[in-house]
């Protein structure tokens, strides 16, 4: 049997597809293999689980980003408590 027509995964490859779907780049093939691999695999189905609601948070836009000038301002402290700690 050829490699791709296999419908059990390995967990590696499970998310894999997971991470693909997440971005609408998984194809109908990998998405049946994965929904496959689901039944038996209690770990995948909770990285599904996690991956989704990820993605549901971030389309939401509920995400807080740092402006530039506080990011400076932290990488700035962060290098001189470093150079403080190596010194």
């Amino acid at each position: 049997m050829n490699k791709k027509n296999k419908i059990f995964i390995p967990c590696d490859e499970a998310n894999h597809v997971c991470d693909k779907n997440q971005y609408k780049e998984a194809s109908l093939w990998e998405l049946i293999k994965l929904n496959v691999h689901l039944i038996y695999c209690k770990a995948c189905r909770k990285y599904t689980v996690n991956n989704t609601k990820l993605t549901k948070a971030i389309k939401k836009g509920e995400v807080e980003y740092l402006d530039t000038s506080t990011k400076s301002d932290m990488k700035k402290e962060f290098e001189k408590a470093l150079n403080d700690v190596s010194n």
